[in-house]
């Protein structure tokens, strides 16, 4: 066993397969109609159908392709290992930093690393195989889904008949139109994860979460990496000054960065893919053996047939749905990346549960009323939680920040991880909190507290009473509660003396 997974073992991704997409699976006879009928298996689907079943629904769940989806097969999950072994990777060359001797070891063994990975996805599809779901009466069919009435699917050339439906179909990479990438080649999300060499440079297209997140990740594994993103900065969802120590960050582990960057163009010469870029009216060439697009997710929309069920639909925006996540058909309802501007796995599973509550429970849950916290997982990892500064001016809601640099917390300066910030803001003249930025090397785990506070609806006051392990990153919430409180008090003091030299 290594790092907690099992040693990869001949028939490894054939076991990996019988989980999420078995070859001599025979779809069931449709119980009909179902008490919902759910189309798509990742994230989303997989959660709406494992909670309608525990609820004692009968549940038929349509995928065309694998379970798990982009998260488990070609996202989250196959990210995220390549990410940890890239960390190791970094942490070893720079070991004498931390008094200890830089190892001495062959180069990178790339066939190892991949194969890592697919031991842990392999790990991971166990615990929603096609197995696993059977076991409480999912019925699990494989095939096309499209509609074809208000209450009628067919999977292939099966009628699936429901009472209630929900699409979950999730989003796909988007593919920039830019002249000659086609003939070029190109990889994304979806195919990155399937080379079999490490690339000796790689020209990334987009500066959101995955393209910040593979470019150190394979910077770190020993790529040339240039990243190209036409805004002034990356992840544009997140605050300014953390977009600026990611970049930053990544400059300093060796990332070419080109900001303020479009790509205008690209070609094969000899072998070699060119991106032709413009800069400020400035044009330049950018050379790689392989090429990632990271410029967004499109929704799962087509061959659907959603006019069919009267389901509006964009091909942009995916679903409409109202605050209920029920489509324009009241019995057909939409969940996770097909219909949400948040297209993240923990907002594909909430609205799940939430589509299925108020599907089949009659229950009146607003997705509005969503907290979701999200990370981008790169080195310092970049969180939030709610509101950011310019959403709340945009809302006029006077609102104010409290902020505790890493470098000031004990557990950052002893484990040399001290870039970054906890940043949380709380409406002005009360201690509520609104939202939170973190960026820390676990930026990751100390998010899920905001969540937890914020869901909780603890304030500042009460926050600063709470007893925190020491030490620990963690420590840097409690101090920017502690720092309101003292605020407070301070302000409280002073209209206290205005009020007694009034009084004189």
């Amino acid at each position: 066993m290594q790092d907690g997974v099992p040693i990869t073992k001949p028939g490894d991704e054939d076991r990996f397969l019988r989980r999420v997409r078995p070859s001599d699976w025979k779809n069931p006879v449709p119980r009909n109609p179902y008490d919902i009928a759910i189309v798509g298996a990742g994230p989303a689907g997989l959660e709406a159908a494992e909670y309608a079943a525990r609820l004692g629904f009968s549940v038929a769940l349509i995928e065309r392709n694998r379970l798990g989806g982009n998260s488990l097969n070609a996202g989250s999950v196959p990210s995220k290992a390549i990410i940890c072994t890239a960390r190791v990777c970094s942490t070893m060359r720079d070991a004498e930093a931390f008094g200890a001797p830089i190892p001495s070891a062959p180069s990178l063994d790339f066939d190892k690393v991949m194969a890592r990975m697919r031991r842990i996805r392999t790990r991971i599809s166990g615990y929603h195989s096609v197995h696993e779901l059977a076991e409480p009466g999912v019925d699990i069919f494989f095939g096309s889904a499209r509609f074809e009435s208000a209450d009628t699917l067919f999977v292939d050339d099966a009628p699936v008949h429901f009472k209630k439906a929900l699409i979950a179909t999730g989003a796909r990479p988007g593919v920039p139109n830019i002249p000659g990438l086609d003939q070029t080649g190109y990889r994304t999300s979806a195919t990155i994860f399937e080379m079999a060499a490490l690339p000796t440079r790689l020209a990334i297209i987009g500066g959101g979460p995955l393209g910040c997140e593979m470019a150190q990740a394979f910077c770190g594994l020993g790529s040339h990496v240039t990243i190209v993103q036409n805004d002034p900065k990356f992840l544009p969802r997140e605050e300014r000054d953390a977009a600026e120590i990611l970049s930053r960050s990544m400059a300093r582990d060796g990332v070419d960065i080109r900001l303020n960057t479009t790509v205008v163009g690209a070609r094969r010469v000899n072998g070699i893919k060119i991106l032709e870029t413009v800069n400020n009216d400035v044009k330049g060439d950018i050379q790689a053996d392989e090429i990632l697009l990271s410029i967004g997710r499109v929704p799962n929309v087509e061959k659907l047939n959603l006019a069919a069920a009267g389901v509006t639909f964009d091909e942009d925006h995916g679903i409409k749905v109202d605050d209920f996540l029920r489509s324009t058909n009241p019995n057909v309802y939409a969940a996770g990346d097909v219909c949400l501007a948040l297209k993240f796995t923990n907002a594909a599973q909430s609205s799940a549960r939430m589509a299925v509550r108020n599907a089949l429970m009659q229950a009146q849950q607003r997705q509005s009323s969503l907290v979701i916290p999200w990370c981008t997982y790169c080195d310092p990892e970049i969180a939030h939680i709610g509101l950011h500064v310019w959403e709340a001016r945009q809302q006029s809601i006077p609102i104010k920040s409290f902020t505790v640099m890493m470098h000031d917390v004990d557990r950052a300066i002893t484990d040399g991880r001290d870039t970054g910030f906890v940043k949380i803001h709380i409406s002005e003249g009360s201690d509520r909190i609104l939202g939170a930025t973190i960026v820390s090397s676990r930026a990751s785990e100390l998010i899920n507290e905001m969540a937890v506070i914020m869901s909780a609806g603890i304030g500042m006051k009460a926050l600063a009473e709470v007893a925190h392990t020491y030490p620990a990153q963690s420590e840097a919430i409690l101090l920017a509660a502690q720092a309101y409180t003292r605020n407070f008090d301070e302000a409280a003091k002073r209209a206290a003396s205005g009020n007694a030299d009034n009084g004189k």
